[in-house]
């Protein structure tokens, strides 16, 4: 079947023709005669917390069809559903529920974001339930489900050693809701953390004799860095600073909770209360909990700060494919056919997984 494109991304570069799917995977790029509008890989978020009013801290399979449908609508075709710091049964009952099968978009296994976390940069997690590391503790989160990721503060006695067992059991170590010095955040990279959660939030600030985690990524080629731009969880400014210093490194996220597709009100986010006001998520303490991003804006606001459609549409598919290890995220032939159809004001025409037309404009 051929979509009927003018134009196809394929290695960062829009390569003039029509794009063809068969069995499920990309069969032929730049093919035969222009159509129009551009295809572009399917996005790959790394952290959503919930979507559509579902909060995957507390989704059975139904709440992961609902949220896994509205996901789609917005571009996302694979997606890791992400569980913050919560009680130890809390968050087995939650790995529990996390699907092995697609949910609309490819579930790419969870991202687990906590409990071992720095008390100093807890963020909208609750204090009570933070932990030091605990192997014991790991082992039971990492049998209940399918965990792909797990953020942890890489200071905390006993986290180097988690992050030797993660990579053991083939789980992604990002660093996060962590007080780290650059020298304890070099020295998780140098262990095998290959990536950083949010960037710049909850962590300790950037500084010019101690840059911290944030400084440490940025300065590294091995390292991945997350950013939720959604005008206010960074600036644009520093938003434009980490894409010119960590270009082909930098993986959009939209830390997505319940309100996201949904509108203002209140709702939960795990164990912690939530209220949504003019499109922020806060704790009644001011707090940010989350945002209400959708990917599709993230890679609008992100073109707009000046990255070329190409780099912007590559943080938010390829760059988070390659963070979770994933053959998705790209369109050549082969691969796994999760495509979109964007016109050229990145409106959202039709969206394929697996080689299926699942929303069309």
């Amino acid at each position: 079947m051929r979509l009927g494109v003018e134009a196809v991304l394929v290695d960062g570069a829009l390569l003039p023709g029509d794009l063809e799917l068969a069995d499920g995977v990309i069969a032929g790029v730049g093919l035969g005669r222009r159509g129009r509008g551009i295809a572009v890989p399917g996005f790959v978020d790394l952290q959503v917390n919930g979507f559509a009013g579902v909060d995957f801290s507390a989704a059975d399979s139904a709440a992961y069809r609902r949220a896994g449908e509205a996901l789609l609508e917005g571009g996302v075709t694979a997606f890791q559903p992400t569980i913050i710091t919560a009680p130890e049964e809390d968050l087995l009952a939650a790995l529990r529920e996390v699907p092995l099968d697609d949910v609309g978009p490819r579930v790419l296994g969870a991202h687990l974001e906590g409990p071992f976390v720095s008390a100093e940069a807890l963020g909208v997690h609750p204090a009570s339930a933070r932990l030091d590391p605990d192997p014991k503790l790991l082992e039971r989160l990492l049998d209940a489900g399918p965990v792909a990721q797990m953020t942890l503060a890489p200071e905390l006695p006993g986290a180097l050693e988690l992050i030797d067992v993660l990579r053991a059991r083939g789980v992604v170590v990002s660093l996060g809701h962590s007080n780290a010095t650059s020298a304890e955040a070099h020295q998780a990279f140098d262990r095998g953390a290959r990536t950083v959660t949010h960037l710049f939030n909850a962590m300790r600030p950037f500084g010019h004799r101690d840059p911290g985690i944030a400084g440490a990524a940025l300065a590294r080629e091995d390292v991945f860095v997350q950013l939720i731009l959604d005008g206010h969880h960074v600036a644009g400014e520093v938003a434009h600073v980490v894409w010119r210093a960590a270009s082909g490194r930098v993986a959009l996220v939209t830390d997505a909770m319940a309100a996201t597709g949904v509108g203002d009100g209140h709702y939960r986010l795990g164990v912690v209360d939530v209220e949504v006001r003019d499109g922020v998520a806060r704790r009644a303490d001011g707090v940010l909990a989350g945002s209400v991003l959708t990917m599709l804006e993230a890679v609008r606001n992100l073109h707009a700060l000046g990255a070329p459609l190409a780099e912007a549409v590559a943080a938010a598919s390829s760059v988070p494919a390659r963070v979770a290890g994933s053959a998705v995220g790209v369109l050549e032939p082969g691969a796994p056919a999760d495509v979109l159809i964007l016109d050229d004001r990145l409106e959202l025409r039709a969206v394929f997984v697996r080689g299926k037309e699942r929303v069309a404009a």
